[in-house]
């Protein structure tokens, strides 16, 4: 009864405005999360059915299509229904990682040919398997397969991954159109499109217009989705070792490549292959440094920074427009490793996409690889982890997010400016919140493109923030923001930002902007913006204490100790701890007791790490502690010290319990 008087209490201090840092700070507390908007609900199967999906695809009728890696293909009728029935429609087919649907027949992607698949005699099993294309294989484990997506004139097209012949950390072509997009009529006749695939499972068709999404690895410095062309070059030149074919659209070669950029063919003592490591300091090259002297090398449309939005970026899928409210015409990503969907804003500048990416939706049981709309306007999710590994509890799933109609305070959209960018929101903010520079920060970063397993976070820095026009309806916010860098992304924070009508802060603060090209355009006048800043004047006080911290030590006034700043000394709940996990995206990659992505919360405790060390390796990562992890933690500088000091207690903790 005294927490509940208490609750009531500090609402009416909120309601009537008494003290704006108490309400502040309450309201921060209280406002909505991601799953208060889009509620993540399983589909039941039938026991013992193993869904490890590789394909959706929603019939005409409702009905749901799902493949799976273990090579059958399932019939759901009333998917979205308490009780969907599975009928078993294929079996024997060798890993169907995509499925698509055409003139009363399902196609699909197996590892070595385009598949097309009827029931003849309606009895709601496929009796007829024509193979439309088949392309070679070497055997090589890592050759996966990938599609088909359906052009609008009916042809086909499908992605293959290359191999790992000895090492995981230089994919190989190890037999044609490894590596390569192909284009693929109805009467089996096959046509290369683009070249430089890694391992491109991510493949959407976007307004009869061609994506992927790709994820880390060599040369591949992070995640993102990129814009596909015929004839581009998507940056992996291993496949270029085809491009000898006569009817191939690429004539860049493996060794134009070479002769620019180290491939990092490192060797031991005794010859063996090593894996190549990043190199500190090193002179290197960006992607846009490379398009320079490779001009069909295409740049990403969006990066999907390693570890925050994703670690393996797979279905590229578009919000159909009367769809999830204000998001309608974004795209969706899923991610198979951290088990969530980034949301993407795209928009064209000077001729090519470019935008922004945020976080979307967390919390999947298992590695999202594939998105299908459902009839009643809510997403069907299938989901894997076997081999792959992801977070969650499950090796494989089917759920459906539904959204609940509500709008969440969110950045509806972030589009590049000539003097910095404008920010769209989706419900009115609050005035006094958006025109204060100190609600905003914004740094600036890069990757490598290199032959290494990946990229750290290159050439990072702050970029000054002048001034910040809002709109009179306080739904669009102008940052005029110093230090523009074509070709870099732009991290834009929130955290100060808050609604008009109940002082919500944003459901998430951060947007990743790639800047690959800057507008032109009418640059904002002085006199236009806000320079408002309330950090400049708590800068300034705190400058005045230090120096009379200063003096004091001069008189013999003891100096405030370091131990000030330590992590509190009462105990953690998990409960406690979790808002700050899921903030910082944490559990994407570790759960409390068994390894995901990375190891388990306990066995980091085990190794008795001091709070402070837990912080240093939470902003520096030591990948080398954990050598049995093929994927190694990204970075995380913007985790708060504050923050990252309960999470190092909490972890410490475990060891106790």
């Amino acid at each position: 009864m005294k927490n509940s008087r208490n609750n009531i209490w500090k609402r009416l201090l909120l309601a009537a405005g008494l003290v704006a840092g108490f309400s502040a700070q309450v309201q921060a507390q209280e406002s909505p999360m991601e799953e208060d908007f889009f509620k993540i609900m399983r589909v039941s199967s039938p026991e013992g059915t193993l869904l490890e999906v590789g394909g959706l695809v929603v019939l005409p009728n409702g009905d749901l299509g799902i493949s799976t890696r273990r090579g059958d293909i399932f019939i759901v009728e009333n998917p979205t229904s308490a009780r969907p029935f599975f009928r078993k429609f294929a079996s024997g087919l060798h890993e169907v990682l995509g499925l698509a649907y055409k003139n009363g027949s399902l196609y699909c992607a197996q590892r070595g040919e385009l598949t097309k698949l009827s029931d003849t005699n309606n009895d709601g099993k496929a009796d007829e398997f024509e193979t439309i294309y088949a392309w070679p294989l070497s055997g090589n484990y890592h050759e996966y397969s990938f599609g088909p997506k359906i052009a609008a004139d009916g042809s086909f097209f499908v992605t293959a991954n290359l191999g790992f012949p000895g090492d995981w950390w230089h994919a190989q072509s190890m037999a044609p159109m490894r590596g390569w997009m192909m284009h693929i009529t109805e009467d089996g006749k096959m046509e290369p499109w683009a070249a430089g695939f890694r391992s491109p499972a991510g493949l959407g068709m976007v307004d009869s217009e061609l994506f992927y999404s790709e994820n880390q690895g060599d040369w591949v410095g992070s995640g993102g989705v990129w814009h596909i062309k015929k004839g581009a070059f998507m940056g992996h030149p291993a496949s270029l070792r085809w491009t000898s074919m006569s009817n191939s659209p690429l004539k860049l070669k493996p060794e134009d490549i070479y002769a620019k950029i180290d491939p990092r063919l490192d060797t031991g003592k005794n010859g063996e292959q090593v894996k190549p490591e990043n190199r500190e300091g090193d002179k290197y090259v960006t992607r846009l440094d490379a398009k320079k002297d490779f001009p069909d090398l295409q740049l990403p449309a969006v990066w999907l920074p390693h570890g925050v939005l994703g670690i393996s970026n797979s279905e590229v899928i578009k919000i159909p427009e009367d769809h999830f409210g204000p998001f309608g015409g974004q795209l969706l990503v899923g991610d198979q490793g951290m088990s969530l969907i980034s949301r993407v804003f795209l928009e064209k500048v000077n001729g090519e996409y470019q935008g922004a990416a945020f976080l979307f939706r967390s919390g999947f049981q298992s590695g999202v690889l594939r998105m299908a709309w459902a009839n009643d306007g809510s997403l069907f999710v299938g989901e894997t982890n076997r081999g792959w590994g992801s977070a969650g509890e499950a090796n494989e799933g089917l759920q459906r997010l539904v959204w609940n109609n509500k709008v969440p305070f969110e950045m509806r959209a972030v589009r590049a400016m000539p003097d910095g960018f404008e920010v769209e929101f989706t419900m009115p903010v609050d005035k006094k919140s958006a025109q204060n520079l100190a609600s905003y920060a914004v740094e600036s970063f890069t990757y490598k493109y290199h032959a290494v397993y990946g990229s750290p976070v290159a050439d990072k820095k702050t970029n000054a923030i002048k001034g910040v026009k809002l709109s009179d309806d306080g739904m669009r916010a102008r940052l005029v923001v110093e230090g523009l860098r074509p070709g870099y992304v732009h991290l834009l924070k929130l955290e100060g930002v808050r609604a008009r009508d109940n002082y919500y802060t944003l459901v998430h603060p951060n947007a990743y902007y790639t800047l690959n090209s800057i507008p032109a355009g009418q640059k904002l006048s002085a006199n236009e913006v806000s320079t408002i800043n309330s950090a400049a004047g708590k800068q300034a006080k705190a400058t005045s204490a230090a120096k009379t911290t200063g003096k004091a030590k001069t008189t013999g006034t003891a100096a405030p100790s370091k131990k000030a700043a330590a992590a509190p000394k009462e105990a953690l709940t998990f409960e406690a701890v979790k808002p700050l996990l899921a903030k910082h995206t944490c559990l994407s990659c570790h759960n409390t007791d068994k390894r995901q992505v990375g190891p388990a919360f306990r066995e980091v405790a085990k190794r008795k790490y001091t709070d402070s060390q837990i912080v240093a390796l939470i902003h520096e990562p030591k990948p080398e502690n954990w050598p049995d992890h093929s994927t190694p933690m990204p970075p995380m500088p913007q985790v708060p010290q504050s923050d990252a000091l309960k999470i190092a207690s909490w972890i410490n903790s475990l060891n106790s319990k």
